[in-house]
């Protein structure tokens, strides 16, 4: 062997022996992966009717929603505190029905919901029917984590947050002109909530921690005209919220009664588990079940991989998401 390749036989040992190391190296220094999606409810949302104002609104609002649950991500903070803060922004935003801007019952009042769920001990949290609490989504969290419960309802639910020091107000703070407006219209022209709310309102949030866990949180004012306490998914574990660590988080948004008997968010991560199917696969099979049912509505998904996805059988849907990759978008239309 002459001394050239003598000594590129050197140099290919040294490359071989240290691109382990170097990948290794590089492996652990890399920046910690983490995903978030959000939703502000899904429904007929075309552009005909929106102006360039209400659209433009709109859209700030969901960044703004995707910047605080982002800002936790960064800082590696939990899924569980980015949910959480993406949601209250969300509650706070009289454009969504969820918290300020809840629907009206048909008795002239609001009654709200809200559920949590950690991936990580698959711990979860809910409530229904609330009247006086601020934040719903901080109330389901504290059923979780300071309860031996999973739901409260009702009176039962706004007495543990009133031990629990939340905040509360006075039930006319949700409403809001237009939200009245719907519900004068239910009642006069005798039809049902789906002809107002044209879209479903209700807020979410699921994301991917830099540890690898998985949370998902859900909040809703429900169904303008309402009667005897309905209920409708996005309280129900399984239905509107899950989230399991190695699989995924799902958020759903839509026609309840629906969502509940396909038992949306469940289904959506036992195919993935179960069938091997991607986020974007077991999404879109499970909702188009919704769909032959008669169900309208859609779903944000965050895998366990970190994709964000999201499917809805509705001509829109508010949404979002950002990613440690750089992915940072908001839409409202199906064709965004």
């Amino acid at each position: 062997m002459n001394i050239k390749a003598a000594m590129a036989a050197a140099v290919a040992a040294i490359m071989a022996w240290g691109t382990p190391a170097m990948a290794q190296e590089t492996a652990a220094t890399a920046a910690p992966r983490w995903s978030l999606a959000i939703h502000g409810g899904a429904g007929t949302l075309e552009r005909r009717d929106m102006t360039p104002e209400m659209d433009a609104a709109y859209r700030a609002s969901l960044q703004q929603a995707l910047d605080a649950g982002t800002a936790v991500l960064k800082a590696g903070g939990s899924a569980l505190d980015a949910i959480t803060a993406v949601i209250i922004r969300l509650e706070d935003d009289p454009k969504f029905n969820a918290g300020k801007g809840a629907v009206y019952t048909w008795d002239g009042t609001h009654e709200l919901d809200a559920s949590i769920m950690d991936g990580s001990s698959r711990a979860a949290g809910a409530v229904a029917g609330v009247t006086t609490v601020k934040s719903p989504i901080l109330l389901a969290r504290k059923v979780m984590e300071d309860s031996p419960h999973v739901m409260l309802a009702g009176r039962g639910a706004e007495q543990f947050a009133k031990e629990k020091g939340l905040a509360l107000v006075p039930n006319s703070y949700f409403g809001t002109p237009e939200r009245k407006r719907a519900l004068d219209r239910v009642k006069a022209e005798k039809i049902s909530a789906l002809d107002v709310d044209i879209k479903f309102g209700t807020v979410g949030a699921v994301a991917l921690d830099a540890r690898g866990n998985l949370a998902a949180g859900t909040s809703t004012g429900g169904m303008t005209g309402k009667r005897w306490s309905r209920i409708g998914d996005a309280p129900i574990i399984g239905a509107g919220t899950y989230a399991e660590n190695g699989t995924c988080a799902v958020s759903a948004t839509g026609w309840g009664e629906y969502f509940i008997r396909v038992g949306v968010a469940r289904t959506i991560c036992a195919r993935m588990a179960m069938k091997s199917e991607s986020a974007q696969a077991a999404a879109d099979a499970t909702i188009a079940d919704v769909a032959r049912l008669g169900g309208d509505g859609g779903v944000i998904v965050v895998g366990a991989n970190g994709d964000a996805v999201f499917s809805m059988n509705t001509s829109g849907m508010y949404r979002g998401r950002a990613s440690s990759a750089g992915v940072n978008e908001v839409a409202i239309y199906k064709d965004e």
